[in-house]
């Protein structure tokens, strides 16, 4: 079992900053990926970006460029650090951990982009 727990969400004006965490604990496996997913209301979850343990990643195009995921290994937390966010950014942010072919949530975090 993988246990995730993000924190960091909020309000925040369009081209301010905000960084999301999520820490995992559990089974985490020596092999795994992380990342994001976002689900604005009336729309589907969508991938937002992912990082595998070796440290690459891969980005939705709509936040390239803005985005930016990393994680600390020791620390057995991923970051989301959004720069320069949009009011279309605005969603529930869902971290997420992928090892041993299943995939767990967290609770998912709010963040709001006013314009």
């Amino acid at each position: 079992q993988v246990q995730l727990v993000e924190s960091g969400g909020g309000l925040v004006q369009a081209g301010g900053s905000l960084r999301l965490s999520c820490a995992a604990s559990g089974s985490l496996g020596s092999i795994n990926t992380m990342g994001w997913y976002r689900q604005a209301p009336g729309k589907q979850r969508e991938l937002v970006t992912t990082i595998t343990s070796s440290g690459s990643t891969n980005y939705a195009d709509s936040v390239k460029g803005r985005f930016t995921i990393s994680r600390d290994n020791a620390k057995n937390t991923v970051y989301l650090q959004m720069n320069n966010p949009k009011p279309e950014d605005t969603a529930v942010y869902y971290c997420y951990h992928h090892v041993y072919g299943r995939t767990y949530w967290g609770q998912g975090t709010q963040v709001t982009v006013s314009s």
